[in-house]
């Protein structure tokens, strides 16, 4: 099985390109819907978040105010990298897993959707292609100050945190350009799904692994027979 790194930046649509792909059958792994997973009341990062933020980044229902903890991590670097070295080990262990279950039930290969990337570079070098969604500065920022009310200051402070977009274009093996209409978006996406589904990295990795397995096999047997 291989693994397909999705991304994009803020308000640049990879959600939608991501919700099409898996309408379309493709296994997405979500790092958004893990990071929640992983703060959820009780859970580890839940409780490093409460120790190092504080009752106010809670509501008091347990769960974390995001958007009071948005507003903290944007307008401080450290504590966004202070944040991160809190939840994304927790991600990672539950991406791992999920990875893990979809290779020994056979799929080809598996969509991982993560936002930061490139910024991390964490997942990087286990990803067999890269995906990132593309769309214009200024729609981007209109987007985002739509979507989350925003002002513009506030908007522009949230892509700013991000690596730019045109740089994460120039490193990636696909792009879909967002920039148009849902169609045009759509049918990118169709041609994506359709050139994954034709790779055929998943037998190279299937075959080492098997090569692999039987060197070990065939060490076993020396060792037991010596």
């Amino acid at each position: 099985m291989f693994l397909v790194g999705l991304t994009g930046g803020i308000a640049s649509g990879k959600s939608s390109v991501s919700k099409t792909l898996s309408d379309l059958g493709c296994k997405v792994i979500d790092a958004d819907k893990l990071a929640r997973e992983v703060v959820a009341p009780g859970a580890t990062a839940w409780k490093k978040i409460r120790q190092h933020f504080g009752d106010e980044v809670f509501l008091e229902n347990g769960e974390i105010n995001r958007e009071k903890l948005g507003e903290i991590i944007f307008a401080d670097t450290q504590k966004r990298r202070l944040l991160n070295s809190l939840t994304h080990p927790e991600i990672h262990k539950l991406m791992l897993r999920k990875i893990f279950q979809l290779f020994i039930t056979g799929h080809a290969y598996a969509v991982l959707d993560i936002p930061l990337l490139f910024e991390t570079g964490k997942v990087l070098p286990y990803v067999t292609y890269t995906v990132v969604v593309n769309c214009s500065e200024d729609q981007q920022l209109e987007r985002l100050m739509k979507r989350n009310k925003l002002t513009e200051e506030e908007a522009r402070g949230r892509i700013e945190a991000q690596m730019p977009l045109a740089q994460k274009v120039k490193a990636a093996t696909y792009v879909v350009d967002n920039s148009g209409s849902l169609i045009s978006t759509e049918k990118q996406v169709r041609g994506l799904h359709r050139d994954l589904q034709r790779s055929k990295a998943h037998w190279r990795l299937r075959l080492v692994l098997s090569s692999v397995f039987i060197v070990s096999l065939g060490v076993i047997f020396l060792v037991f027979n010596y």
